[in-house]
């Protein structure tokens, strides 16, 4: 749906800004739509980078600020990793997009933004865009300024690998069969270098009572498998085991 949108505003490019946005550029977009669209659209920070830069979400709504019973609440995050760029540009056209058509009365959009309320963060690592910015065109093409520089946050933190990881907890309780749906975050966690960033987005989420979301990548075509990585050598076992179940 998300791609289907971007293609028909490249068709009718109208208001849509084609270009990559550093982070003023970035600050600028969303609060110059919002100031559009303010019937239904607002922006706030969840939080800061390393850096100090403000982690903008865009939201959409009918009722915007207020968590509505019954009306689902979605995320998009892009840009996790600073120099994967094309989904943190996507998301600045979708909010766009969804201003320009809600005002052009189009009825898909209409019944999307009074039936949902939509939060889009366009740059969850914008340190690591700005880094991964400063290389033109003529920089020499290495494995270390093409393929991770930016990548991480300012602290040189994958964000990506920073939420912690519930699967060994959950393997370790399942023998007890004690409740397992919803496990508490382990204290060791806590002691691990955990970024601002991936703090600020933990605590949003707990915030708002997410149904669904997406985070977009670049660079790669990938599979995740439910359960895709475990620090235990009995959760591999058992992985290794699952896959030689038939999967429906």
């Amino acid at each position: 749906f998300l791609v289907v949108l971007v293609v028909n505003a490249a068709r009718g490019a109208g208001e849509i800004d084609f270009r990559y946005h550093h982070y003023l550029d970035l600050s600028r977009a969303l609060n110059d739509t919002a100031a559009r669209c303010r019937e239904i659209s607002q922006v706030y920070s969840v939080g800061k980078s390393v850096e100090g830069r403000e982690l903008w979400v865009m939201e959409f709504s009918d009722n915007p600020g207020v968590h509505e019973p019954g009306e689902p609440e979605f995320k998009y995050i892009g840009n996790m990793h600073g120099n994967e760029v094309v989904g943190r540009e996507i998301l600045v056209y979708l909010v766009q997009y969804l201003c320009s058509r809600y005002q052009a009365g189009d009825t898909r959009i209409r019944r999307l933004i009074h039936d949902t309320r939509i939060h889009i963060m366009p740059s969850m690592n914008p340190d690591g865009f700005e880094r991964a910015a400063t290389l033109g065109s003529d920089s020499p093409r290495t494995s270390t300024s093409w393929g991770s520089y930016g990548r991480l946050n300012a602290e040189r933190i994958d964000l990506n690998r920073n939420f912690p990881d519930m699967l060994p907890v959950w393997i370790l309780q399942e023998p007890s069969q004690r409740r397992n749906h919803h496990l508490d975050i382990p204290e060791w966690y806590w002691e691990t270098l955990v970024a601002p960033e991936t703090l600020a987005v933990m605590i949003w989420s707990l915030k708002q009572p997410f149904v669904l979301a997406a985070n977009l990548h670049g660079g790669s075509v990938v599979v995740s498998y439910p359960f895709d990585s475990c620090g235990l050598r009995y959760c591999s076992k058992l992985r290794c085991k699952s896959f030689k179940r038939p999967m429906w």
